[in-house]
């Protein structure tokens, strides 16, 4: 299947009330492990693909190790491929826009970008964030690619409980981003199903959540109009448990031996 193709596929996955569900990968064996139990795409976690090789989160993955990775990963599978390009490297919009090219012209359907300042503190005001969007489409566009773009808003990443500014400044976010070209709409961290379901109805883009202690079931949330459930680090931290567990069995150390 030809780059383009399966990037319409994943937007066409993309159903409000009926969530595409993203199992994310870390490396090509995992992921082709996850394609074939099934997953109509695959997804990375930036969290698990800096951790599984020996790096922390928030880009300091070298990018050429970066897009080395999502190469074997597009490889390894039949399915679209969406990566974690976290904040695109880059403050400048069109340095993002080159960063995330290495990553499409490795073959893949979409990406999470994300409006945290990775390198600083907060995030960037919605018109910073709109104009690297719109860079990224344009790029995109250049290669004749329909680049899923999941614009992600750490908004309530931090476990601050949403108000109705905050709700509203999602909405705002939501809508610039949308008019910037993003295809999707990411807001880790929210867990409030009556915040999740007004979001749903008030944006024109299919919104993502990712799974996470007291975020409702599946079936709940796509009643709420959910369109898209992320699972984030978890199948890697799942995976590492398992891991650990039976090298302690071969070592003799005990179930809770630590890595």
């Amino acid at each position: 299947m030809q780059q383009n193709e399966r990037a319409r596929q994943l937007a066409a996955l993309h159903i409000k009330g009926d969530p595409l569900a993203l199992y994310n990968a870390w490396d090509a064996g995992s992921a082709r492990a996850i394609a074939s139990a099934g997953a109509a795409v695959i997804a990375t976690s930036s969290w698990a693909v800096a951790a599984a090789h020996g790096y922390e989160d928030g880009e300091a993955l070298p990018l050429p190790l970066a897009e080395q990775i999502v190469g074997r990963i597009v490889a390894a599978v039949d399915v679209p491929v969406t990566v974690d390009v976290e904040g695109g490297y880059s403050d400048d919009p069109d340095r993002c826009a080159e960063n995330v090219a290495r990553f499409v012209d490795q073959g893949v359907a979409g990406i999470n970008f994300e409006d945290r300042i990775v390198s600083g503190t907060g995030l960037y005001s919605t018109a910073a964030h709109a104009a690297r969007i719109r860079a990224i489409r344009r790029m995109a566009d250049a290669r004749g690619i329909a680049l899923f773009i999941n614009a992600r808003s750490d908004l309530f990443f931090d476990g601050r409980a949403p108000t109705p500014a905050t709700l509203a400044e999602a909405q705002a976010r939501a809508r610039a981003y949308a008019d910037a070209g993003a295809s999707g709409y990411f807001v880790p961290g929210l867990i409030d199903l009556d915040v999740i379901a007004t979001l749903c109805a008030s944006i024109d883009l299919p919104l993502n959540v990712m799974t996470m202690p007291g975020l409702a079931d599946a079936d709940t949330l796509a009643a709420a109009g959910v369109a898209r459930i992320s699972h984030g680090p978890g199948a890697y931290l799942e995976a590492m448990r398992a891991l650990r567990s039976d090298a302690a069995s071969v070592y003799g150390t005990g179930a809770d031996a630590q890595a």
